[in-house]
């Protein structure tokens, strides 16, 4: 077991027992390493903002307040990322440090592959400018949940003239700033990489192929204006 494979089970064990603690020679023997690694394993979990304490004595050990955790949500990758754009919306304000300890709350009681999920989608959304919140994304609702499907889709693009074509693209990320959303992807009619203004796209199909991995690169975002900013769960 890996240490963040325990770390979750030694919160959802001590949550099972809760109010009674469990001794870290007993969490030693149950996750087969010694106590001295459960006692670093706790002390990361209180840095963490885990309500774990420790209660003294010889039936003593490390209790959890169940009162003030979650269980595991089932809160979507796309949902913990749509959470983090709208907090950009709180800088400046005194509500910014609370909600951002919500939101690592929530995304630590995410499953280990939705909250693994969560993170790369977060590091393909870069922000342009001040460190606030965009103006929401418009089109289709495919352009907005492109990143989600895994899959090429097929498009229909109005440029500045108003003039339509129809493209493949792998979806790679976003940028959003003050005015519009782009989504950046991988056009196959270009050969290259693409920035589509949301609220140009016309219409989304989403196909049944999935395309080859590709990196997004910070060098890729060749912005000549502006700083970029990459989202972060954290």
């Amino acid at each position: 077991m890996n240490r963040t494979d325990r770390l979750y089970a030694l919160v959802e064990e001590l949550r099972a027992v809760s109010p009674r603690p469990r001794s870290a020679r007993w969490l030693a023997d149950r996750f087969e390493v010694s106590s001295r690694t459960i006692e670093r394993d706790i002390s990361a979990l209180q840095q963490a903002g885990v309500p774990v304490w420790a209660e003294p004595g010889r039936t003593g050990g490390y209790c959890l307040d169940r009162s003030r955790t979650l269980p595991p949500v089932n809160l979507t990758p796309g949902e913990a990322v749509a959470m983090a754009v709208a907090l950009r919306g709180m800088e400046g304000t005194p509500f910014r440090t609370t909600a951002a300890a919500a939101l690592r709350k929530l995304v630590a009681a995410m499953g280990e592959d939705d909250a693994a999920a969560a993170h790369d989608m977060a590091g393909r959304v870069h922000l342009l400018g001040p460190v606030d919140a965009p103006a929401p994304a418009q089109g289709p609702r495919g352009a907005t949940d492109a990143l989600s499907t895994g899959r090429v889709l097929r498009i229909e693009y109005g440029d500045r003239d108003g003039a339509t074509t129809t493209r493949d693209i792998e979806p790679l990320g976003y940028v959003g700033k003050a005015g519009h959303w782009y989504l950046l992807a991988w056009c196959r009619m270009r050969d290259a990489l693409r920035a589509f203004r949301t609220d140009r796209i016309v219409s989304v199909h989403v196909t049944a192929e999935v395309p080859e991995p590709r990196e997004l690169r910070r060098e890729d975002l060749d912005i000549p204006y502006g700083v970029v900013h990459q989202l972060s769960l954290s």
